[in-house]
């Protein structure tokens, strides 16, 4: 699974990649090197031929949701690519409110001896956004009245490259399979494990093992050594 991301991206990066419409007022995006399950994340969701960056909660709630949302104890962050179609958290979603997801980079962890180390991946060719395949929801809190939106990730089997260090990875979508995707034409088989050469990593802290590392601090997606 995929339990943190990065942001390091700037209105204008995201506004030119995803043909955005501009909003009354333009949102300063500071970056966040630690963004873990139930924090906000950023979305891009098209409407009416209009794509529109909306902020939501990572882990979806669905709108069927009779309960607390403390009572929702699964982790619903991240989306199977083999069961999105079919498990009713996200089946509903699947078929009429997709979105995609930009972050600048995303965390896995590597088991070793010495424990589990974490490793940051980005895009190979520097760009400061990675664009992941996603669903989101609106869920009415009975209890207070508020509406909340919020989205998952789809995850997929990893490629060859990812695989040396972990055994899933997001579904990543290149800028000319963005509509493809938003309109719901693009079926579950067409979500497959980006090319090998897509991606680069390198090891980084441990301290990202905590999810109450400093979202604020850019060293944590700094390369570490590794013993010999």
């Amino acid at each position: 699974m995929c339990g943190r991301f990065t942001r390091n991206y700037t209105w204008e990066q995201i506004r030119a990649l995803y043909r955005l419409t501009a909003p009354a007022a333009i949102p300063n995006l500071q970056p966040r090197f630690n963004a873990c399950p139930t924090d906000p994340a950023d979305t891009i969701v098209e409407h009416a031929g209009k794509r529109a960056l909306v902020e939501m909660r990572w882990g979806l709630v669905p709108f069927w949701w009779s309960k607390p949302l403390k009572a929702l104890r699964l982790a619903t962050f991240n989306a199977r690519v083999e069961t999105v179609a079919t498990k009713p958290f996200f089946r509903e979603p699947f078929r009429s409110r997709r979105c995609l997801m930009p972050v600048s980079g995303y965390y896995e962890w590597q088991d070793t001896p010495e424990g589990k180390q974490p490793w940051y991946f980005t895009a190979r060719d520097g760009s400061p956004v990675l664009t992941i395949a996603a669903l989101w929801d609106e869920w009415n809190n009975r209890e207070t009245g508020e509406r909340l939106k919020s989205c998952a990730m789809i995850i997929t089997e990893p490629n060859e490259f990812v695989a040396q260090v972990h055994d899933r990875m997001p579904a990543l979508l290149k800028p000319d399979q963005f509509e493809h995707w938003l309109s719901g034409n693009m079926g579950v088989e067409e979500l497959k494990p980006i090319e090998n050469d897509y991606l680069q990593r390198w090891p980084v802290s441990k301290r990202v093992n905590s999810s109450k590392a400093d979202s604020n601090d850019p060293t944590l997606i700094e390369e570490v050594r590794q013993a010999a």
